[in-house]
């Protein structure tokens, strides 16, 4: 794995990778453009083709190419590496007797069987007319190459046998399943088929929507293949990730035509948990793009009871949940055909998590003391997830002023509750655990550091931030050193030590003598 990374950081030049995504403009012996990261009108990102690094002096994003690809791309590490050595054109070691000719060869099988249903759709005239009968017009069906799987028992797996592949292959990538007598047969017949692909557009599984209503279940996927865990992908993520972090929020649907006519109508940051539950692996792939969601799951019961699992994760994991309030009875979908700026309009309404759920009880609860209890029931238990304390107290104001209850009495309930918690959905989020919590020293230092590295390339104007930092630092120095001597200073009368008391004394004036000198400084600039 390390010769990888250092055959991959040899072949490909970061300036290369990052102009990419940014319009860089020569800055000294590096280059500087508005930060991906973060909305900026004044460039502050920098890249160094020297030092094979970048460095935004607004955000404080850094690190090398690797890094850079896993930020924009919202990639963990070894996909990311993937993605490089493509790139590269450097052949990673597989583990666990893991060939790449094995990946190649799925990878290969499902690119081969999404043409076939895209042809298929085109030959099936009542497939066509259904699905722009759902208001998915031609473009989109292109865009997200929409197909259709004939009822027939065995018509992909007969095409891709006469394409060469074998049994093994087509099985090992879900699109085949055997009979008890080990005969093969396909596993999408008469359905819709929605390709899903992974960050780098590369199907990797399909989902299948019952085209006739005897059809059975409504929604099929495929199985966990090598290539494909169902409760980590997110449909649309490979198109949506760049309007997410531009935006700094993501939409989050139910199903693939919610999903696809979001993004006709324009809403391009909208992606699909496609079948099922919304999980702790699915915010993990957003928390790189952003930590920001609304949840739009359909106007029934069982899609509120669904919102308000993902909303109790997402506060869980420090995520910022609203909730659009889909009319009742429709979908995301129905609302788009119907009008694609009301859809715009439900999403602009949207309300934080705590208080949709509040609003719902309210509306369905008219006598107070039964709204108390449900609030006791269901409110308090998700704003006991909120991190932020200033929110918790935000939530608790607003429900003492729409429900009369004291704000001290709904703390003290606040208390009583205990904390929601399930180990296997709702844990700290690995990114969470490998970032070290700096002091503000350790901050100070960081960026004097980085200052100091890309002096060169730095406007004037950074000079100044130089100074006020290293007054800063020197401030938390000089207050660390008295309180290290007042320590010593205690130790020492406890003792008697009259001697080390005097000169424990004139070393604390001292001190004070600098801290005064330095604030004195401070003014005058």
């Amino acid at each position: 794995m390390r010769g990888s990374v250092d055959t991959i950081k040899e072949k490909l030049d970061i300036r290369e990778i990052v102009s990419q995504y940014v319009k860089l403009e020569k800055a000294g012996q590096s280059f500087k453009a508005r930060c991906p990261f973060h909305n900026e009108k004044t460039p502050s990102f920098f890249v160094s083709p020297v030092r094979q690094s970048f460095y935004c002096f607004g955000c404080g994003a850094k690190g090398d190419i690797f890094t850079f690809v896993q930020e924009i791309e919202g990639l963990e590490f070894r996909e990311a590496l993937k993605f490089l050595a493509e790139r590269a054109g450097v052949e990673l070691e597989y583990q666990r007797g893991e060939s790449k000719t094995e990946k190649d060869k799925l990878f290969g099988v499902l690119e081969e069987a999404t043409s076939f249903f895209e042809k298929e759709l085109t030959g099936n005239k009542p497939a066509l007319a259904y699905i722009t009968s759902r208001g998915i017009n031609e473009e989109t069906i292109k865009k997200w190459r929409i197909g259709y799987a004939s009822g027939e028992w065995r018509l992909l797996y007969s095409h891709l046998q006469s394409l060469g592949y074998d049994k093994e292959v087509i099985l090992k990538a879900g699109l085949v399943k055997l009979k008890e007598g080990g005969e093969p047969y396909d596993v999408f017949r008469d359905r819709i088929i929605f390709p899903l692909s992974d960050q780098n557009g590369r199907v990797i599984a399909f989902s299948g929507r019952a085209f006739s209503k005897e059809t059975e279940p409504k929604y099929l996927n495929s199985p966990d293949t090598a290539l494909f865990t169902k409760s980590e992908v997110l449909y649309g993520l490979d198109k949506a990730k760049e309007s997410i972090r531009k935006q700094d929020y993501a939409v989050l649907v139910e199903g693939q035509m919610d999903l696809v006519l979001s993004h006709q109508a324009g809403v391009l940051n909208t992606v699909a948990a496609s079948g099922t539950a919304f999980t702790q692996a699915h915010l993990e792939r957003l928390r790189r793009l952003s930590s920001r969601i609304i949840l739009a799951f359909d106007g029934d019961s069982a899609g509120e009871k669904a919102a308000e699992k993902a909303s109790e994760l997402g506060i869980s994991l420090g995520f910022e949940v609203k909730v659009a309030d889909v009319p009742e009875g429709e979908d995301p979908a129905e609302i788009v055909k119907k009008n694609p700026q009301e859809w715009k309009e439900v999403l602009r309404q949207s309300l934080p998590a705590v208080e949709f759920f509040f609003n719902k009880i309210e509306g369905k609860e008219k006598d107070r003391r039964k709204l108390g209890k449900q609030i006791e029931k269901k409110i308090l238990p998700m704003i006991k997830l909120v991190r932020s304390a200033i929110e918790q107290s935000h939530f608790v104001s607003m429900l003492s002023k729409r429900t009369g209850i004291k704000e001290e009495i709904l703390w003290e309930d606040l208390r009583r509750v205990e904390r929601k918690q399930d180990p296997r959905r709702i844990e700290e989020p690995r990114l969470d655990k490998k970032v070290p919590i700096l002091s503000q020293r350790e901050q100070i230092e960081e960026r004097l550091t980085e200052i100091e590295l890309w002096r060169k390339e730095l406007p004037e104007s950074f000079k100044k931030e130089e100074i006020e930092l290293m007054d800063n630092l020197s401030g938390i120095i000089l207050h660390e050193n008295l309180s290290q001597l007042s320590i010593e200073l205690s130790r020492a009368e406890a003792l008697k030590d009259n001697k080390l008391v005097a000169g424990l004394a004139r070393q604390i004036q001292e001190v004070h003598s600098q801290i005064r000198k330095l604030e004195e400084k401070k003014k005058m600039l």
